[in-house]
């Protein structure tokens, strides 16, 4: 940063429905030297409790939102600016943008990316594409999520990529019907969306469930597969939180479903009242608990996963990251363990089983890392 500078922190736009968020509360003080990656504040927007990062470094000059503010999307957070620029010129660029801001909802309608269908042998499939290139990514959700589970990762990784988020068959805005529920049944769905957007060959991206599914298409499909990047993934081993697949499902209120959502990560207060509001919504739509019990009963039985593709996945050639938060409640990172060095392995200490959502600008950066290795 040079010495004049100064640099306005705004509100992120996380997901594709958010407007806006409200300050939990600020992690760094007025003054601290910051740096790129550092948590500045947490926000808590309609899904789940977040931290804004810097991503310059400088020191944290001013605090313009306060605890309990609700700030919109692009509206000021905070200044980062050099030590030696003055008051006075910070003063000014607030000033400024404050006159000429206008929240987005106020203004008119942003151009941005919007949720498409497409069918796959005669379901519907909710997508929703971010970024523009040649080379596309595939991003895979997990057992009862959406697409929205990759709020904080989409945007990042679209830079240079084509980037689709999906819901499975059964879950989010997609149709309900599963066939028998199994992976290899989605494994299928995805092959059906590649063919119906017209993507030969993708990074594919999969969480849990979505991991198992990535892993089962890339072994039957290598040529379609540029690399694979598993997320705490399903069928890596035996060991699976049964407890949880069947609490989720049969949960019908509030008190239920918050019991099992905050087993997903490792600090429980991450999760909103909007969140359990939403997960319940979803729940209560025609045809969501035979679906989920269908694909539950494919997933585990007697307390194990039912598939178990390590052994396949060690014997191919395929470029592959697998990620884990070593806190994981529901699918433990002792699969992570004893994988041949061909498999980068990253477990990152104090994350639980949505890692991807609590420390997502560090499984950006690996992700977007293990993308630039797989291309040489």
């Amino acid at each position: 940063m040079s010495d004049e500078s100064v640099h306005l922190l705004t509100m992120p736009k996380w997901g594709f429905a958010m407007t806006k968020g409200q300050v939990v509360g600020w992690l760094a003080s007025e003054g601290a030297e910051v740096r790129p990656g550092l948590e500045l504040l947490e926000v808590e927007t309609d899904k789940v409790v977040s931290a804004v990062e810097a991503t310059i470094t400088g020191v944290l000059r001013r605090q313009v939102a306060h605890e309990g503010d609700v700030v919109h999307v692009g509206g000021l957070l905070g200044v980062i600016a050099s030590a030696s620029a003055t008051d006075a010129q910070i003063d000014e660029q607030v000033s400024d943008f404050q006159a000429h801001y206008v929240p987005e909802e106020a203004g008119e309608e942003v151009a941005g990316p919007v949720l498409r269908t497409v069918d796959v042998s005669g379901s519907r499939i909710n997508y929703l594409q971010r970024g523009e290139g040649a080379e596309a990514s595939i991003l895979i959700h997990g057992f009862g999520g959406d697409l929205n589970s990759w709020m904080f990762n989409q945007e990042v990784l679209a830079a240079g990529h084509s980037v689709f988020a999906l819901d499975l068959p059964g879950h989010g805005g997609s149709s309900k019907k599963v066939e028998d529920g199994s992976v290899a049944a989605m494994a299928k769905t995805l092959e059906g969306f590649m063919d119906s957007i017209g993507v030969n060959k993708a990074h594919l991206v999969g969480h849990s469930l979505g991991g198992g599914i990535v892993t089962m298409f890339a072994l039957n499909h290598p040529e379609r597969c540029s690399s694979l990047t598993l997320i705490a993934g399903a069928c890596l081993g035996p060991e699976i939180d049964s407890e949880y697949i069947q609490e989720f499902v049969s949960a019908t209120r509030r008190n239920e479903i918050r019991a099992p959502l905050e087993k997903l990560f490792a600090d429980p207060k991450l999760i909103t009242r909007k969140m359990v509001d939403d997960t319940l919504k979803y729940k209560r739509l025609d045809g969501v608990e035979p679906a989920l019990r269908a694909v539950a009963s494919q997933l585990c039985s007697s307390h194990q996963q039912s598939l178990n593709l390590r052994q396949r996945l060690l014997e191919s050639k395929l470029p592959v990251l697998v990620l884990w938060g070593s806190e994981d409640r529901i699918i433990p990172a002792s699969q992570a363990m004893n994988l041949p060095p061909s498999i980068r392995t990253e477990v990152l200490p104090g994350y639980g089983h949505m890692v991807h959502m609590e420390a997502a600008s560090r499984v950006n950066a690996v992700i977007r890392s293990f993308w630039e290795s797989a291309r040489s």
